[in-house]
């Protein structure tokens, strides 16, 4: 294909051998919904939702309307001296359907940005230095994201990074206490659902008893739902899920409809007016395309959506109805050994098979590379399945399930029989044999 050899000599050619061996690279001609089709007359279903981007679907018709009407009205889009289009409205709506303790917003282009904001405001508020995150947490790529995830497989080779940050184990109350104790650290952050660890569910005791200690310690805490947010949980948050009121909230990725960029870092009003303090301060976090109007229209749209479609509803049933089926194969197979998730967020997890043959075919994977199986499922679910998936950034043992809100009942019971099929195949051994082919064609050996 034309564009993949123009992609790899002039991108990223290690991406471009990647999707070729795991046989990904294909084009689509038509996405809509959560339906990918190629240009060959395949059809695919999307169970990754663009890392939950496309809450959604793809190619939303309310959304892409929203923006037609927008572009064909001529308005300004990106304006620098002037209080931006629609950014009021989409801060009114969010501050709204967040409620509790949250007054303000600060818009933003990615998840990353927000992570950034975060950083800066509440070290500007606190008169502190300090950071505190979760281990095994996936915060972004930028250098202070990257602060927060240190001795990852995505921070590798990149250091060193900002000082003053420190890792704890996943909302490990003992642990933490330890650290705010020292009252050196601005903000305590961590994602409420560990997508990228391989779904770690916070427990809501925990998430409470943390958040009391941050306030008797003076750190601020903040809630990544870049990925949880936006009713993927069959909430607007899922800090309405687990009962809590951080004091700052990242959202990004669904918050555009799939469509266009956005992110957005709530937070209480004391923190806000600590920044904006003074008219000389009023620059202090611009953002050129942060509050752009075709963006903040398609956050509203998004919104609107929604709420119209009675989302949160339709999440919560599927998500059910997804474990469930999913469940039903554990006693199956011996290398299935639980889903687990909230809502249409959910990991497929899998373990070391028990019986001899298996073990033995499975330990083989191992030694080629550690996130060979899950690859290889992710593989076989797409060119057998005809499903699109992706293993978990820091955990290649288990598997997203993430399809988009607006899936009907079909699609889920789509996802378990494909995955009932992909799961026969490698208990079989067929799936390794192939997979071992593949392990030595990227290792050349």
């Amino acid at each position: 294909m034309e564009n993949s050899k123009l992609y790899s000599g002039r991108v990223n050619s290690q991406w471009a051998r990647l999707m070729d061996i795991m046989g990904m690279d294909v084009n689509y001609s038509s996405c809509k919904g959560m339906e990918l089709v190629t240009e060959d007359g395949n059809t695919y279903k999307d169970f990754l939702s663009g890392y939950c981007v496309q809450n959604l679907g793809h190619n939303n018709k309310y959304i892409a309307d929203a923006l037609i009407d927008e572009i064909k009205s001529q308005g300004p889009v990106i304006l620098q001296n002037l209080i931006p289009r629609y950014a009021g409205e989409l801060a009114e709506k969010i501050v709204t359907l967040a409620g509790r303790n949250i007054s303000n917003v600060c818009f933003t282009n990615t998840g990353s940005e927000g992570v950034e904001i975060a950083i800066k405001f509440t070290r500007l508020h606190t008169k502190r230095a300090g950071i505190l995150y979760s281990e095994g947490a996936f915060h972004g790529i930028s250098y202070g994201a990257m602060s927060l995830m240190k001795n990852t497989s995505w921070t590798k080779r990149f250091g060193p990074f900002l000082e003053d940050t420190m890792g704890v184990p996943f909302l490990d109350v003992e642990k933490i206490e330890k650290e705010l104790k020292t009252k050196k650290y601005a903000a305590f952050i961590t994602e409420l659902i560990q997508s990228e660890a391989g779904l770690n569910i916070a427990k809501e005791e925990k998430l409470k008893e943390v958040q009391s200690l941050c306030k008797k310690y003076g750190t601020l805490f903040i809630a990544d739902e870049v990925q949880s947010g936006i009713f993927r949980t069959g909430k607007f948050l899922a800090t309405h899920y687990f009962d809590i009121e951080p004091d700052m909230i990242i959202l990004a990725k669904a918050l555009g409809g799939g469509m266009m960029p956005v992110g957005a870092v709530l937070m209480k009003e004391e923190i806000n007016r600590s920044v904006f303090k003074s008219i000389d301060q009023a620059f202090v976090s611009a953002s050129t395309f942060g509050e752009n109007s075709l963006s903040m229209r398609a956050a509203l749209s998004t919104l609107e959506y929604c709420e119209k479609e009675n989302i949160s509803e339709r999440c919560l049933e599927l998500g059910e109805s997804l474990r469930e089926g999913v469940n039903a194969l554990v006693p199956k197979y011996e290398m299935l050994k639980e889903v687990r998730g909230i809502g249409l967020m959910n990991g497929i997890v899998f373990q070391e098979p028990h019986s001899l043959k298996l073990k033995a075919l499975f330990k083989s994977f191992k030694l080629l590379h550690e996130g060979l199986f899950g690859q290889m499922m992710v593989r076989k679910l797409f060119r057998e399945g005809k499903i699109l998936t992706q293993v978990c950034g820091n955990n290649y043992m288990v598997i997203k399930a993430c399809p988009p809100l607006i899936s009907i009942d079909a699609d889920i019971k789509y996802f378990v029989n494909a995955l009932d099929q992909a799961l026969e195949s490698f208990h079989s051994g067929d799936g390794f044999k192939e997979g071992i082919a593949i392990g030595r064609k990227v290792l050349n050996l």
